[in-house]
């Protein structure tokens, strides 16, 4: 039977997931080997330096660099509010005496006596990694971080945008290829994840913000909604630092597409547990899912095509270019040999048969393996 390698969107009732939770600059680890922890346990912590600030006071003096040394009121290294008086003049028979004020609080560094520039450093920068995910740290890197351990259920979308964040699962309705509308989100959707069907427009996503959902689960979007809610085209950039008060995670693709049999029923059978939700997509090399994860008790861990990239005949794809983006079906041939396109490329293909039957050949680069039956 032939086969082929292919990425793949993870859906399973039954996954392991390990996710690194590193600092930017070394710092002090706050947990142990083997500790439990809850989406959001700090687990690190550091201070990065504080902005640097710079004054020239020998020109605001009019003095010599080399003479500040013994105008200055202050040390280097001691601590000053904005707005004290640093150095001061000599002035003329004492009188007319001109001072110099702190820009910034923080901490005098230094002054040069060749250029007369004053350095001033603003307050360290408190940064907190958390845990993300409920779970064990099963792994401890001194004074960066920690890796943590847990099981449960794992499904990854398309595309995302929007930061880490957890909450509980709350359900939008029971048809997965239902639209969401504004009507839909209500007050006690508010600090949730939000699962929702096959569409959310620009006015259902905004709604989401005002009622204060936390994420949102949906089958399809449109791209120039998402656009509007930006202000400005993501073109091929990495998802994930967006502030616009939503994390969503699009398990399908843009347009209305119907959310997955599959997804949708893991999502509504975990209705009221704590979700960790990740919008941070990169499509390039490196490739980086949205998710949502749900910790809970298993015993033993799923194994299925996606988590090894092997696709052969029988496998459930899902197409994800144009002219039948988001369509489902099953491969029913593998030929070895490339073929040549309307395009005249000359590329490795396979056959597919849609969900109604129908048969359509493309290129293997335009499907992906999904972990759904047909």
């Amino acid at each position: 039977m032939s086969h082929a390698y292919t990425p793949g969107l993870k859906v399973s009732d039954a996954a392991e997931f390990v996710r690194a939770r590193s600092l930017p600059i070394p710092g002090e680890v706050l947990v142990k080997q083997g500790d439990s922890v809850e989406p959001d346990t700090v687990v690190a912590r550091a201070l990065l330096p504080g902005n640097v600030v710079t004054a020239n006071f020998a020109r605001q003096l009019g003095v010599a660099a080399a003479d500040l040394g013994e105008l200055l009121l202050v040390k280097p290294g001691e601590t000053v509010k904005e707005g004290q008086p640093i150095a001061q003049s000599k002035g003329i028979f004492g009188m007319f005496k001109q001072a110099v004020n702190a820009p910034t609080t923080g901490e005098f560094e230094s002054v040069s006596a060749v250029s007369g520039q004053a350095i001033f450093r603003e307050a360290p920068i408190p940064v907190e990694v958390r845990a993300y995910v409920g779970g064990k740290v099963t792994s401890v890197t001194d004074t960066f971080g920690v890796d943590v351990t847990a099981r449960g259920i794992m499904v990854q979308g398309i595309f995302g945008i929007g930061p880490e964040v957890a909450g509980p699962i709350t359900l939008a309705g029971p048809d997965p290829a239902k639209r969401l509308e504004p009507a839909d989100i209500k007050a006690e959707h508010k600090g949730s994840v939000l699962v929702g069907g096959s569409f959310a427009s620009l006015a259902t996503l905004r709604a989401c913000i005002e009622k204060g959902v936390t994420a949102l689960v949906v089958g399809g979007i449109d791209a120039a909604d998402l656009k509007e809610l930006l202000g400005f085209d993501l073109g091929v950039a990495i998802t994930g630092n967006e502030t616009v008060g939503l994390t969503l995670v699009v398990t399908e693709g843009f347009g209305e597409l119907a959310m997955a049999g599959k997804t949708h029923r893991l999502l509504s059978n975990a209705v009221g547990q704590v979700a960790s939700v990740s919008g941070a997509t990169q499509i390039r090399a490196g490739v980086m899912r949205p998710e949502v994860l749900v910790p809970r008790e298993i015993e033993a861990i799923e194994q299925t095509e996606v988590d090894t990239g092997f696709m052969h005949e029988g496998s459930v794809v899902r197409i994800i270019r144009d002219p039948h983006f988001g369509s489902l079906g099953k491969v029913t041939a593998l030929p070895p040999e490339p073929a040549a396109l309307e395009t005249e490329a000359k590329v490795r293909i396979l056959t597919v048969a849609l969900a109604d039957g129908t048969p359509v050949t493309l290129p293997r680069a335009n499907v992906e393996l999904v972990d759904e039956s047909l």
